[in-house]
C-alpha cells in the first residue's frame, strides 16, 4: 500500500522560536543606569506626544502614556508575554522601567493595550531616530575605511531592502478558527550603514507585497547627495532615472540587456563599460562593472559614470555593505523578538514593530557607545552581547 506523502509544512522555522520565547522565564529588571539611558531618551518625546494622547481621547488617570510605553517597552524588552496579569503583578509589586508600583487591573491592561493608537508609538520613535542620529555622530569611533571614504563622499549611505514579517500564532480573536497561521504583513527599511540607525521604517500589512511598491515613497525621503544601495529586487529602470541627483548601487540582472557605450576598464578580474539599458523614457546610460572573485563575475549596475568618483573595486565593496540592513532585519527579529507576535490585531501588530525598532535604535545607540569608549568601530562590538 503506498503511502501518503507527507507535505512541506507550510509554518515558518520561527514556530520553534515563537514557541521557545513563550516557555521562558521572565527576565530579570534591567538595571538602573540602562532604566535611566531608556528614559532619558524615551521621556521628551513622550511628552511630545501629550496633545495627541489626549487627541485620542485616552484618559491620563494611572494609565498615562508614560506607563503605557513602560509597559509595551517592557513586554518586549523584558519578553514578558502580553498577559494583563503578569503586568499587573510586576506593576505592583516592582514597578517597570520609570513607572513606580502602581496598582492597576489585568482588564484595565489589557484594553489600553488593544487601543492603544500605533501611531502614537510611532511618532516617539520619529521623535528619537534624529536624537540618536545627533549621538551617533558626535562620537569618535572609527569607521572602517570603506564607509569612512562613502560618508566623506556622500551626504549619507543608505540600504534600502524589504522583510515579510513571521506567522501569527492562533490564539486571538478570530485567528482561533483560523485553518493557517497568516503572516503579520511585511517591513521596508531604509538603514543608514554607517551607524546602523534607521532612516525610515513603513510597514504594509499584506505580507506579498512587491518591494517595487514603495519606490515612490523611497523617492521621497531619499536626500540629495545620498548613495543608495538596493538589492536586484528593486530593479526598476523608470525609477533608476528619477535618482538624478542621488547615486545608487545595485545588483545587474544576469539577463540585462544592454548597449556599450564605452569600456573604461578590461581586465581578467575587473570589466567596467558605459552601458545603455530600458527603452523610451526609462533609457539612460549606466555603469555596468563586472567584478571577478573566486571563479565567479559579480554585476553591479551605477548611475555614477565616472570611476575616478567611485572606482569599480569600491563600487563592489560598497554594495556588500548592503548586508548591514539583513542584519539588522535579523536582530530585530531574532534579538528583539519580532519573530513572535503576541496579538493577532492590528493595532497590536503596529505596537509591536513600532516598539521595537525604538528598542533596536537604543540598542545601537548603547553599542555605539560602547564602541567609543573603546575607541573601536561600531562592527566590531556584538550588540547581543551589549
Amino acid at each position: 500500500m503506498a503511502t501518503k506523502k507527507k507535505q512541506k509544512s507550510s509554518v515558518r522555522h520561527t514556530r520553534a522560536i515563537q514557541r521557545d520565547r513563550s516557555k521562558r522565564p521572565n527576565t530579570v529588571p534591567l538595571d538602573e543606569k540602562t532604566v535611566a539611558h531608556l528614559s532619558e531618551l524615551l521621556q521628551p518625546a513622550i511628552e511630545a506626544q501629550q496633545a495627541i494622547y489626549k487627541k485620542f481621547g485616552l484618559r491620563n488617570r494611572s494609565l498615562t502614556l508614560s506607563v503605557t510605553i513602560a509597559i509595551v517597552v517592557s513586554i518586549i524588552g523584558r519578553q514578558l508575554g502580553s498577559g494583563g496579569s503578569e503586568i499587573a503583578r510586576l506593576l505592583r509589586t516592582e514597578g517597570l522601567l520609570w513607572t513606580p508600583v502602581l496598582m492597576v487591573s489585568q482588564q484595565a491592561i489589557s484594553e489600553r493595550l488593544r487601543f492603544s493608537p500605533p501611531e502614537i508609538f510611532l511618532r516617539v520613535l520619529l521623535h528619537i531616530l534624529p536624537v540618536l542620529r545627533k549621538r551617533e555622530q558626535a562620537r569618535q569611533r572609527p569607521l572602517p575605511p570603506l564607509l569612512a571614504w562613502a560618508q566623506a563622499q556622500y551626504t549619507v549611505v543608505l540600504a534600502a531592502d524589504g522583510s515579510t514579517l513571521d506567522a501569527l500564532l492562533r490564539q486571538v480573536g478570530l485567528l482561533r478558527d483560523s485553518e493557517t497561521y497568516p503572516l503579520a504583513g511585511k517591513i521596508m527599511g531604509v538603514l543608514d550603514i554607517c551607524s546602523w540607525l534607521p532612516y525610515v521604517i513603513w510597514y504594509d500589512e499584506d505580507d506579498k507585497v512587491s518591494d517595487q511598491s514603495f519606490w515612490d515613497r523611497i523617492l521621497k525621503v531619499v536626500p540629495e547627495g545620498a548613495l543608495l544601495i538596493l538589492d536586484l529586487g528593486f530593479t526598476n529602470f523608470k525609477a533608476f532615472a528619477q535618482l538624478v541627483k542621488v547615486t545608487f548601487i545595485t545588483r545587474a540582472k544576469s539577463n540585462l540587456s544592454f548597449q556599450i557605450v564605452k569600456v573604461q576598464q578590461s581586465s581578467g578580474q575587473v570589466r567596467d563599460w558605459q552601458v545603455w539599458i530600458g527603452t523610451g523614457e526609462s533609457r539612460q546610460k549606466v555603469r555596468l562593472i563586472q567584478v571577478h572573485y573566486r571563479g565567479n563575475w559579480y554585476r553591479y549596475l551605477t548611475n555614477e559614470l565616472n570611476p575616478n568618483v567611485l572606482p569599480a573595486l569600491y563600487a563592489a565593496a560598497l554594495y556588500r555593505q548592503r548586508w548591514s540592513i539583513e542584519d539588522a532585519f535579523n536582530i530585530v527579529k531574532r534579538l528583539l523578538g519580532l519573530a513572535y507576535f503576541w496579538t493577532g490585531s492590528q493595532y497590536g501588530i503596529l505596537l509591536q514593530i513600532w516598539t521595537t525598532w525604538l528598542l533596536y535604535g537604543v540598542l545601537v545607540d548603547l553599542t555605539d557607545a560602547v564602541a567609543n569608549a573603546l575607541g573601536k568601530p561600531f562592527m566590531d562590538i556584538s550588540m547581543e552581547m551589549v
